[in-house]
């Protein structure tokens, strides 16, 4: 076969090439227990005792998949439960927060099929024996600098344009106290990733891009939340050994 057919070839099979952008994360406040009215919501305390047992729960939108990982449950949000972002090191830089007597994940095993409120992953942390819970989300998009691309969007690879891309994460967190469902506080952070879209010519490259920008904002969201429990230890750790 002559190599000007082949590289005809080669153009069309790129052109027909796609990616599937992964699904959103999920809107922490839109899952937040709503029961009652005002007046009950402000008479809500905590209850956590220090050293406190903490899980540890990734939440995105009913029925979010990207190229790494899945998620579990259906209803008003789902659980990823398969860690493509997270590592070891960062569980371990959770358990060495102070007055942290562990870090657990939250098992698929303790999920109910459905998950409506911030409530059902109370019910499953207290399966652990928690004290809080840790609950977070990341929320990717793309765009070129024509186009923004939503949620589970399929793109053709042949036909991006030679202009300058951007992967944009965004890591938002709350953490709660297991028995009351009291939030002791909220926090995100973000993170980019440029580059020119006509490098991103395969699944694998956009890929490599979406995990390094998620691992970036999940990184920097780390210390967010470091923040946030000192915070939390300075109000409410009253026990022997607080500070």
């Amino acid at each position: 076969m002559r190599p000007i057919v082949i590289a005809a070839l080669l153009a069309l099979v790129s052109a027909c090439s796609t990616y599937t952008t992964p699904g959103a994360g999920v809107s922490l406040g839109s899952i937040a227990e709503q029961d009652g009215d005002i007046s009950e919501a402000y008479q809500r305390e905590p209850a956590a005792t220090f050293p406190a047992h903490m899980a540890v729960v990734r939440v995105a939108s009913s029925g979010y998949r990207s190229g790494s990982t899945g998620s579990v449950g259906t209803g008003a949000f789902s659980v990823v439960t398969t860690r493509d972002i997270e590592t070891e090191e960062s569980l371990a830089r959770l358990a060495a927060l102070p007055r942290v007597a562990a870090v657990a994940p939250v098992s698929r095993l303790l999920l109910p099929g459905y998950l409506s409120s911030v409530r059902d992953l109370r019910t499953a942390a207290a399966q652990l024996r928690a004290d809080v819970i840790l609950i977070y989300t990341i929320d990717t998009r793309f765009r070129t600098e024509a186009t923004d691309v939503g949620p589970l969007q399929t793109i053709a690879l042949g036909f991006l344009p030679n202009r300058k891309a951007t992967v944009h994460a965004t890591f938002a967190f709350m953490i709660v106290d297991v028995r009351t469902g009291f939030i002791y506080g909220t926090g995100e952070s973000s993170a980019t990733g440029d580059q020119r879209s006509n490098i991103w010519g395969t699944d694998a490259a956009i890929e490599s891009a979406r995990l390094d920008a998620e691992r970036k904002a999940f990184e920097t969201g780390l210390g967010e939340v470091e923040s946030l429990w000192a915070s939390v230890l300075s109000q409410h750790d009253t026990g022997p050994g607080s500070r």
